[in-house]
């Protein structure tokens, strides 16, 4: 049936005449429907399809059947042959220990350029002779940003003749996950980090390695940080 000739038959019910024009448009038409009517320029066919749209009283509306849309599957994440080969060795290591790195000397000297180059220079950290009349740790402390500027080094991660993951083309630090300051590490103690392998996940560009680092102080047993590492490696 035309629309024009559902026009012409007004002696019929309003609800009839909804349920009948409604059956005959598609469902895109339907699912727009009431947008059409309100937005509709023309006057006197405003008022003509006002009435199609206005059910009568206790008349059912029926939905309009809802067409089900397939999911969008992901596209599969390719990885490079030398990322996926690193992925299958590392997963055979996590919760282990990877990389135990060498004693490392922090000197007052050190102590001292650390504090020049970020402007902390509290007494704790550069006065020996007031640290130790009035320091509960009788010494002065490296800043724990020192302990943490140290990782690079401590982990290895700047050498290129000791390289922890030799394949890949870059290695980029994205972040810090938690970090704590068990213990201080005084003047002049030795520290070395100790790895282990927390989580190992591919990425478009190659591997995200999450780690846990632990800066052992050389004769105290707590450490001097605690810290969960996060970097990428690139293919």
């Amino acid at each position: 049936m035309k629309v024009a000739d559902l026009f012409k038959h007004r002696g019929l019910t309003n609800s009839k005449q909804h349920s009948e024009f409604m059956h005959w448009v598609t469902p895109h038409v339907r699912e727009y429907w009431g947008e059409i009517v309100n937005k509709a320029h023309n006057r006197h066919l405003f008022t003509r399809l006002r009435d199609f749209q206005t059910p009568a009283v206790n008349d059912e509306i029926k939905p309009a059947p809802v067409q089900p849309q397939q999911p969008v599957k992901p596209k599969p994440l390719e990885m490079k042959p030398e990322a996926e080969a690193l992925y299958l060795e590392l997963q055979e290591k996590l919760g282990e220990v990877i990389h135990t790195g060498e004693w490392l000397d922090v000197s007052q000297e050190r102590i001292n350029q650390f504090g020049q180059v970020t402007e902390d220079m509290q007494w704790i950290h550069t006065d020996p002779e007031r640290a130790e009349a009035e320091s509960p740790f009788k010494t002065t402390i490296a800043h724990g940003f020192l302990t943490l500027a140290l990782l690079p080094k401590l982990t290895d991660s700047v050498d290129p003749d000791n390289n922890l993951f030799p394949t890949a083309k870059m290695v980029v630090n994205i972040g810090l996950n938690q970090v704590r300051f068990p213990y201080p590490v005084k003047a002049d103690n030795r520290v070395r980090a100790v790895s282990t392998l927390s989580k190992v996940t591919p990425i478009r560009k190659g591997l995200e390695i999450e780690r846990e680092i632990k800066v052992e102080i050389d004769g105290v047993r707590r450490p001097g940080a605690v810290v969960t590492s996060v970097i990428q490696l690139h293919f």
